[in-house]
């Protein structure tokens, strides 16, 4: 965030310079030279951005500092961005800290945005959150864009403040309406989501538009899932995919994932395995979880890569350290077998609970079994009961044969004969109807029998 802010600092100072570039260079050279802050300051403008002059940041250091020695509020906050960015001179924080607070006391709102800054980030003084908020509302009561976005993030986080929805759209507006694009994008989700407002489809759309037209790709990628979705706009796939690929070329990882499935998958373009590698890889060298799974997809059924098991599971491992289930429970099973790793029963249990505790079903019986058969943990009955329970209601059929066998069995000591074999037929019938062979088979001689009704 911080860098975003300070590329849109940096544009303030350049429409400052477009400004002065059509004045005549030798004109402002002798009126600097005469001590006018003013010229003074105009003249560093054009030396730090080369308008009108062979670009020179020892130059523009030289005026800022002739007029900031003057107390112009402006050169004043210009020296200290170049101390800050070393520009021209040794890079030095707390000398810009120094500059900084002298035109910030001035009350020059980009200068007090900038010490709030560098106190929220400890850089040239001792970090201060309280200090820098202090600052940041300065600028922000002054209209400084960038730090009315400082306080929505804040208000939207409950970061230092207490959360507050309808203070934090509050200040995404008032930023938005200044044509900052973060602070539109932000305004947008929270009209998709109606946090702190009404929610209104269309006019989150509105917001995403404005920012995704100044190239923010988050905006971007939102716009592209309102078209994909029909929300505030008609339905319209063709336009969604030009928004995700504005996105997705821009390092927006969720857009490549997107690109990834849809490459894949055949959706909408033509099937091309390698090129749907090629999109899940940059999405998942950016750390999305979703992205490192079905990478490790790819390499385990060798589409669009050479079949590689071990890179594989490499993929896997980084996108269930991130908590993606479908890959804790292949982790799990990789132990489980010893299949690439040494076998490791425990850590299989361990994988598989994570999943499992997640409502991944596969997890859920899978770690029922390890404890019906005390593989990895001590045997547990009833621990196992309990998770071949949470999978058979999500309709795994195997969990619902093995919860039927355990309680045709008399394994559930909380349940009386009967209430535990109605359990039974209830499981093997819905394991049977699922086609489950052994489940058909038990039904069957529970009928035959006349056990069952």
């Amino acid at each position: 965030m911080v860098h975003v802010i300070r590329f849109f600092l940096g544009l303030f100072i350049v429409c400052f310079a477009l400004a002065v570039q059509a004045q005549n260079f030798e004109d402002i050279r002798r009126n600097a030279e005469r001590g006018d802050a003013k010229a003074q300051t105009n003249l560093g403008v054009m030396y730090s951005y080369g308008n009108g002059v062979t670009q020179n940041d020892e130059e523009a250091v030289r005026w800022y500092r002739k007029a900031a020695e003057q107390e112009l509020a402006h050169a004043q906050y210009y020296l200290g961005r170049m101390y800050a960015e070393g520009r021209g001179v040794s890079q030095d924080d707390a000398e810009a800290i120094g500059w900084f607070r002298k035109a910030a006391e001035q009350g020059l709102a980009n200068a007090q945005y900038h010490l709030g800054l560098m106190y929220a980030e400890g850089r040239g003084v001792s970090q201060d959150t309280a200090e820098a908020i202090g600052w940041f509302l300065k600028a922000a009561e002054q209209g400084n864009r960038e730090a009315q976005y400082y306080f929505g993030l804040r208000y939207a986080e409950g970061r230092d403040v207490s959360q507050d929805d309808a203070e934090a759209v509050g200040w995404f507006r008032k930023a938005a309406e200044q044509g900052l694009a973060h602070a539109q994008y932000y305004l947008g989700r929270m009209y998709a989501e109606g946090r702190g407002v009404s929610q209104d489809d269309a006019e989150a759309i509105g917001w995403f538009r404005k920012a995704a037209e100044l190239g923010l790709a988050n905006a971007q990628y939102y716009l592209g899932v309102m078209y994909a979705e029909g929300r505030g706009v008609s339905q319209d796939d063709a336009e969604a995919i030009v928004w995700y690929r504005k996105a997705a070329e821009q390092g927006n990882r969720e857009a490549q994932y997107y690109f990834g499935l849809m490459y894949a998958e055949g959706r909408d373009v033509s099937q091309d395995d390698a090129e749907a590698v090629g999109w899940f890889r940059k999405a998942a060298e950016q750390e999305l979880a979703h992205a490192q799974y079905c990478l490790g997809r790819m390499y385990a059924e060798g589409r669009g890569v050479s079949q590689d098991d071990a890179e594989a599971i490499g993929w896997f491992r980084k996108a269930a350290e991130q908590g993606n289930r479908e890959a804790q429970f292949i982790i799990g099973y990789v132990y489980a077998e010893g299949y690439v790793v040494a076998q490791d029963n425990a850590e299989a249990v361990r994988w598989y609970r994570k999943a499992a505790e997640q409502g991944l079903a596969n997890a859920q019986y899978y770690l029922g079994w390890m404890y019906a058969v005390g593989r990895g943990v001590s045997q547990d009955t009833a621990e196992a009961i309990v998770w071949y329970r949470k999978a058979a209601e999500q309709g795994d059929k195997d969990a619902q044969f093995n919860l039927g066998v355990m309680y045709l069995d008399g394994q559930d000591a909380t349940r009386n004969y009967k209430e535990a074999y109605n359990e039974a037929v209830l499981w093997f019938r819905k394991a049977a109807e699922q086609g489950h062979k052994e489940a058909q088979y038990k039904l069957e001689r529970l009928y035959q029998n006349g056990q069952s009704s």
